[in-house]
């Protein structure tokens, strides 16, 4: 990467599909490719193609002691949101001291300008010791959600022991698809760490505009209206694509996933390119012509960085925009399959059943 800057991303529990460490990573920021001159954008392309939508979000003040078990999303999702098929959630340290704590990792310390990022969708919980009793447990936080989904709860919650040392937080929950393809998704550990104090002093304009988003948050809480929860839930959603952006920035040199591949000139080229033109008629020789690169050279570095080679990462996001039609509109099958780059309604039908196990007309129909 070029400048180095005094920023810091931390990347724990790490997950096979990745290969990180459990520890803190220290970055440099370059200059990510977040669009090319075409004016391609593929972080909020997949970012809308797997219904990014904002569910829960609020601000908890607590007094020592406190804690909360978050149990499995998949006990709390159909309450949330009974349509999503995963559910991220993000927690924005303004005030304190705490740990985050998963099955099978060591407890995380985190502090005032952190934000933790949890991305699996496993159990986890926040605690101000290590090993304590939760005073919300997980049924206490499953009974909580379903009060917040029926309107019944202020957007700041006080909770704790009524001790000294108290902690706040930001939460937020959002649902996303996970098939047929979600990049993003796939990109991310079980939980990150980044530590925006340090990123908003070395006078990172990204940090910057979190600071205003939440901002604008605290104040939008502070004037109960009509449309003030919905405005709250698209701040929600604002925040989380800046944190993705901040993540973006944060990530060393060496890491590997799609949003290292965002940043990577070559690659970023490609991952433009089919997002900007997912139906054309792309082969290996035109996309490493448009990269400046042999073939086997951006074979490599695209399946080194992404995880696909790309004539199979394009395969499997035009089976995520085919599969958003089916679900969205009454085009016919063979219609969808030409908008997606297949030529005939049973090449389609094969690619897509392929990818996601069932015939489109049964993924529409479900």
């Amino acid at each position: 990467m070029a400048q180095a800057h005094d920023r810091t991303s931390a990347m724990l529990a790490g997950s096979s599909r990745t290969g990180r460490r459990q520890g803190e990573l220290r970055a440099g920021v370059g200059t990510p490719l977040l669009c090319t001159q075409s004016g391609t954008d593929p972080l909020s392309d997949v970012l809308r193609a797997v219904r990014l939508t904002g569910a829960v979000f609020h601000r908890v003040e607590a007094s020592f002691p406190w804690g909360v078990e978050i149990p499995d999303s998949t006990l709390y999702r159909p309450i949330i949101l009974p349509q999503a098929q995963h559910v991220i959630s993000y927690h924005i340290i303004l005030e304190g001291v705490g740990f985050v704590c998963m099955p099978g990792s060591e407890p995380v310390r985190f502090e005032a300008g952190d934000i933790l990022l949890l991305a699996g969708g496993t159990r986890y919980a926040l605690l101000s010791t290590p090993g304590q009793k939760p005073e919300y447990d997980e049924p206490a936080t499953t009974a909580f959600f379903r009060e917040w989904m029926n309107g019944t709860l202020p957007f700041v919650t006080r909770e704790g022991g009524g001790g000294e040392g108290g902690t706040a937080y930001i939460c937020g929950f959002l649902g996303c698809d996970t098939r047929p393809f979600n990049p993003v998704l796939c990109a991310l550990p079980p939980l990150t760490r980044i530590k925006w104090a340090r990123i908003k002093w070395a006078g990172h304009e990204g940090a910057g505009l979190l600071g205003q988003l939440i901002e604008l948050t605290l104040a939008e809480s502070g004037l109960p209206g009509p449309g003030g929860e919905a405005i709250r839930l698209r701040l929600c959603e604002l925040i989380f694509v800046e944190v993705m952006r901040l993540c973006l920035q944060s990530l060393p040199a060496h890491e590997k996933g799609w949003l290292s591949g965002l940043r990577d000139p070559s690659v970023g080229t490609v991952l433009a390119l089919l997002h900007a033109q997912p139906a054309k008629h792309w082969t290996l020789d035109t996309l490493a012509a448009e990269a400046g690169m042999s073939r086997a050279a951006l074979a490599a570095r695209f399946a080194h960085l992404v995880g696909h080679g790309p004539m199979h990462y394009l395969a499997l996001w035009r089976m995520q925009l085919a599969a958003n039609r089916l679900s969205d509109s009454s085009l016919k099958v063979a219609a969808i399959g030409r908008d997606v780059g297949y030529a005939s309604e049973a090449a389609f039908s094969r690619a897509f059943k392929k990818a996601t196990g069932l015939s489109p007309s049964a993924w529409r129909n479900r």
